[in-house]
């Protein structure tokens, strides 16, 4: 039995659990010309572009488009698809953005390399890159931003506790002055705070079990069995579709018994605030750690992340 080509786009839609929205944005056309082909009021093929942009996304072989392919072989190809577990994305600086936009498009479970995130560096300061600066790359930085830090945007936000020092306290390829550093804490306490769709986490990078997780954007996607890291190679994204691998790495810090030593969300804000009330009045490492040591059980987490000199010689104006 044959399956015409519209009933294979169905068929493919139906699969994916996607909305209608999201389903026209991959295929490049608007809702109510997918609607039109999901209710069969027009019964036109799709044009190869479509096609091709389906075969694309879901990584399926073009033979599902042949017409010798039938319904047996079809189905048999969308289950068995043979597919590269590693993949190199390689469409430049503007190209990684709408990679990643795409990726990211209902929710997010992403490791950050440094603090903040982009999103927040781009609402409070002007991008520090001497590249980037097309029209079109700040369209897609705005579309980030607004993304984001919508409300209803499912956000999963891990950073390392160094990290977060860095950016309060490092001259060293700093981006922000006193007062922008003040803004981006401010921004993000507004974004997290008494929001169930976003979560914040400070992690130990120190940690055994996750040593060198914080040097590049990782970003994991369990439902569609897929990670990517961004490489610090001209913009070149490294894709893992193993989904063993995954699985495994989202598990481990999902899992209360596996994740690496952490803080959670209330906490974790707790630390911003307190780093909000450093920074205002022009406090510095020492202080901070001096007011974590006395005022929080907080004190081993942070520890990890501080010379042992740093630790013994604290003052204490805080």
């Amino acid at each position: 039995m044959k399956l015409s080509i519209l009933e294979k786009l169905i068929t493919i839609y139906e699969r994916s659990g996607m909305s209608v929205s999201r389903f026209a944005n991959i295929i490049g056309k608007d809702r109510r010309t997918l609607t039109s082909w999901i209710n069969k009021s027009v019964t036109k093929d799709p044009p190869k572009e479509v096609l091709d942009s389906v075969a694309r996304f879901f990584r399926y072989p073009e033979r599902i488009w042949d017409t010798q392919c039938d319904k047996d072989e079809f189905f048999t190809l969308l289950t068995y698809v043979p597919k590269s577990e590693i993949a190199i994305i390689d469409r430049g600086y503007e190209g990684g953005l709408e990679y990643i936009l795409e990726k990211e498009y209902e929710r997010r479970f992403v490791i950050h390399p440094r603090f903040p995130g982009p999103a927040y560096r781009d609402k409070i300061i002007a991008f520090p890159y001497k590249f980037g600066n097309s029209q079109r790359a700040k369209n897609l930085r705005q579309e980030r931003c607004n993304r984001i830090l919508d409300a209803s945007f499912e956000s999963v936000e891990w950073y390392s506790i160094e990290s977060l020092l860095h950016f309060a306290f490092s001259p060293i390829g700093n981006f922000y002055t006193q007062t922008q550093k003040k803004d981006v804490l401010a921004l993000m306490i507004e974004t997290f705070e008494d929001n169930y769709n976003k979560s914040l986490y400070l992690f130990d990078a120190q940690n055994n079990d996750v040593l060198g997780i914080d040097t590049t954007y990782a970003s994991i996607n369990p439902i569609n069995n897929l990670m990517f890291f961004k490489m610090p190679i001209e913009s070149l994204i490294l894709e893992v579709c193993n989904k063993q691998l995954v699985s495994r790495i989202h598990k481990h810090f999902t899992t209360p018994s596996n994740a690496p030593k952490h803080i959670a969300t209330k906490e974790s804000l707790a630390i911003l605030r307190s780093l909000q009330k450093c920074l205002k009045n022009n406090q510095t490492l020492y202080d901070f750690y001096h007011y974590i040591r006395t005022n929080t059980a907080l004190a081993p987490f942070f520890a990890c992340a501080i010379s042992a000199e740093y630790r013994t010689q604290t003052s204490f104006n805080y």
